[in-house]
């Protein structure tokens, strides 16, 4: 860690927009504020313009948090605009700069940031989520190129991701692993939560959470039902997210199924007050993912406690070691055993388990030699 009391600038989403990446921003500079730190985050007043933006809504309905300093002044699409933000940059005179990098699309806006400012002894670390996203597009590599000139020393919560950067040409990464987000409450009963929400009491239920995108693989889980006949009437998937992409084939699918009655449709974005009321209804959180980097869903099971189904992709399955869950292929009838098989899950094995390896993602240990 850095001496205590230095000037941290992150730069990435947070209040007044909404989602896992500035639920993480905020979480992180919370930490580094609890840790004697002068932190400030500067933040997008244009993130994505709306032509690139899948969902309803990029901002948040709650109220600003009032512990934290969020400067909102960066237009993804605006070099005037990134040039007056360096400029405010260099002003800050901070000891370190901390940039969120998930998609090509901002290498130019942040890379120019960063370049544009004065040379000093700033160090500018970057956080990187996706070095190849999910959805490739053309420039991806000339932007991720570019932005990767302008940073000092790299950062990734998967090996995934690390492997994926050193095809850059990076060679000195640090690889943490992604912290708990232990900011949505603590866990509620479970009988409570599900007559707030509306679910069945009597069945085991699956949680499908997150935003709904093809390579999070929610066809295959739905294909994945029809193999569970022997439990007819025993089980039901919620799924909880909103929708990002093919809406319209996920419905037609559902209709199409001869479970139909086993899913229960929330595909609407989750609130923050209302994330643990589905984590507590929940018997299972499952993650049937065609690839993956990381996952923030993951360690939100963590914290509340339940055990995971997840693919074997990406850093997925080193999260879920035996005792805290299930891995499985990214296929139907994988997704289909894995689920028979929670039905004589060792619970007793899991608490014992569950403690321990969630020391190993709390934010202390995330922010132990982070900047250093």
């Amino acid at each position: 860690m850095i001496l205590p009391l230095s000037k941290i600038i992150i730069i990435g989403p947070a209040y007044p927009l909404r989602g896992g990446l500035a639920t993480f921003d905020e979480r992180l500079a919370r930490q580094c504020i609890a840790e004697g730190h002068d932190v400030k985050i500067y933040t997008f007043s244009l993130q994505y313009p709306n032509f690139l933006f899948p969902g309803k809504t990029q901002y948040s309905e709650s109220a600003p948090p009032e512990d934290l300093s969020i400067r909102v002044c960066i237009n993804s699409i605006n070099p005037l605009n990134w040039w007056k933000v360096a400029k405010a940059l260099d002003k800050e005179q901070a000891d370190v700069i901390l940039v969120r990098y998930w998609l090509p699309f901002m290498g130019p806006c942040l890379g120019s940031i960063l370049r544009w400012m004065k040379k000093s002894k700033t160090l500018k670390i970057a956080l990187v989520d996706n070095a190849i996203p999910h959805e490739k597009r053309m420039g991806d590599g000339v932007f991720t190129r570019y932005f990767i000139g302008a940073i000092d020393r790299f950062v990734v919560m998967s090996h995934k991701v690390k492997t994926d950067l050193m095809s850059f040409g990076v060679k000195e990464i640090l690889v943490k692993e992604h912290p708990l987000y232990d900011n949505f409450g603590q866990a509620e009963d479970a009988s409570e939560a599900r007559r707030k929400l509306s679910l069945p009491e009597d069945v085991k239920i699956f949680l499908f959470f997150g935003f709904i995108r093809h390579y999070k693989g929610l066809d295959l889980l739905i294909d994945a039902l029809q193999y569970l006949e022997e439990w007819n009437g025993k089980y039901a998937l919620v799924i909880a997210g909103e929708f990002y992409a093919g809406e319209d084939d996920i419905k037609t699918k559902i209709q199409n199924s001869p479970v139909r009655d086993h899913i229960i449709l929330h595909t609407h974005f989750i609130k923050d007050e209302d994330v643990k009321w589905y984590f507590s209804a929940a018997d299972w959180v499952i993650q049937p993912y065609r690839h993956a980097t990381q996952s923030g869903v993951t360690p939100l099971a963590y914290h509340f406690e339940k055990p995971m189904i997840v693919t074997n992709v990406g850093n997925l399955p080193s999260m879920v070691p035996n005792g805290i869950g299930i891995v499985v292929q990214p296929d139907p009838v994988s997704l289909a055993e894995g689920m028979k098989e929670s039905f004589s899950f060792d619970f007793t094995s899991f608490r014992k388990a569950i403690g321990p390896e969630k020391k190993k993602y709390s934010w202390e240990t995330f922010t132990k030699d982070l900047f250093s």
